[in-house]
């Protein structure tokens, strides 16, 4: 029993491996990491507990703490290489002038925490945080002006600006409707959108000025294509806090977040505009705080003890679907190609309205192989890729199943 058990250890930590396309890197320290900035593919920082400051200059190979603060840090941020802030606990904001090597403080003028930070030069910027904070800055952070939001308890955790004069902040308050604010003239004045939801708001994110995405408690995903005069809910299809959100363009982002009961530190992707998520393995056990993608591929997550994950291409397992750009009249599972195949193969299906979709590979004897797809589908067609190199030659039958749909077909896999 015990030579079994062993075996079967080895097995599924040799199948995490090869189903996680998020990498652990190695982390100078163990204490939780809040939020990651990178300027380009090879320069990024990450801040958290302690007040502890980590550089990279090679794409994460190597990380080392450049600085030390003391204060709890919730959040960084650069306009560009050189130039870049910090936030945090008691008020605390520390500038770089050289890409994160050394950082000094600059007077806030507050005593609470501070959660976010985001300037649109180096010269203009805000900062908001618990007890109603929005301070903007003209001059680099050398003085912070307050600005009136019409709040006078908000805990305001994240801020995005598209423009010098557009942008957004949210609240971490549970309410009736939890507030979202907008400006159009820099945050002389905040207007009150409402959520539509009455959950923490952690982070918000704009593709453009009409395109937008917020990450809050209980899976919460909001979405506006109107510059968030409508707000509507995005199915996560999963009930843990989200603490971060990240677009590379109106179809590819990554919502991450908290660890769910008996698994792995969140992270959902979308390639479809949030229509759909699908699930990515972390490969950590960690609550996950923070996303930054370079591009559509190369992503960094930080979070709870020290972790720092790595993924090179978007996070992707090797069962990798994609969606094609065809409005199909029926239901269609297509033969895989090629046929025989080693190690992977791609089916073809259809799905003519919207439907949940399981699609699965068995061995001869009808044992399950593999779940690939087990979630909601739109109407459309798709692809999905199948990487066998984790099991032995043979037949295998794939299955397609929906309301009032069932297909299988056979494969053969041939090394």
């Amino acid at each position: 029993m015990i030579r079994i058990f062993i075996i079967s250890s080895i097995l599924f930590l040799y199948s995490q491996l090869n189903f996680s396309q998020w990498f652990t890197q190695n982390s100078p320290h163990a204490h939780n990491k809040w939020s990651v900035f990178f300027t380009d593919a090879d320069n990024g920082c990450a801040v958290g507990g302690f007040g502890l400051i980590i550089k990279t200059t090679n794409g994460g190979q190597d990380w080392a703490i450049s600085d030390s603060v003391g204060n709890l840090l919730e959040a960084v941020y650069f306009a560009d290489a050189n130039t870049g802030w910090a936030v945090g606990s008691s008020g605390l904001i520390i500038k770089t002038t050289d890409a994160g090597s050394s950082w000094i403080t600059r007077p806030s003028g507050e005593t609470n925490l501070i959660s976010s930070v985001h300037f649109v030069d180096v010269t203009t910027g805000w900062v908001v945080g618990q007890a109603n904070i929005i301070n903007k800055t003209t001059n680099g952070g050398l003085s912070w002006v307050s600005q009136t939001s019409g709040f006078s308890t908000s805990w305001w955790t994240s801020i995005f600006f598209v423009s010098a004069d557009t942008g957004w902040v949210v609240d971490r308050r549970e309410n009736s409707a939890t507030p979202i604010l907008k400006t159009t003239n820099g945050g002389l004045l905040w207007v009150t959108q409402q959520s539509g939801t009455n959950t923490s708001l952690n982070e918000v994110y704009f593709i453009d000025a009409d395109t937008g995405y917020i990450a809050g408690k209980l899976g919460t995903i909001l979405k506006t294509t109107n510059g968030g005069t409508d707000w509507f809910v995005l199915n996560s299809g999963i009930n843990e806090e989200l603490f971060s959100v990240f677009f590379t363009d109106f179809n590819t982002g990554w919502v991450a977040g908290r660890t769910g009961s008996g698994s792995s530190g969140t992270i959902l992707k979308t390639t479809n505009g949030g229509i759909s998520w699908v699930n990515q393995p972390s490969g950590t056990l960690e609550d996950i705080h923070s996303l930054y993608f370079i591009d559509s591929n190369t992503g960094y997550a930080v979070g709870e003890s020290g972790i720092i994950l790595k993924t090179t291409n978007g996070g992707v397992t090797f069962i990798e679907e994609e969606e094609i750009n065809e409005i199909p009249t029926d239901y269609i599972l297509s033969q895989n190609y090629p046929n025989p195949f080693n190690p992977s193969t791609t089916i073809s299906y259809s799905v003519s309205e919207l439907s949940f979709v399981t699609f699965k590979v068995y061995d001869v004897l009808g044992n399950e192989i593999q779940t690939l797809v087990n979630e909601e589908k739109p109407v459309g067609s798709y692809e999905v890729e199948w990487n066998a190199s984790d099991v032995p030659s043979g037949v295998y039958f794939y299955q397609l199943k929906t309301k009032g749909y069932l297909e299988t077909k056979k494969m053969v896999l041939l090394r």
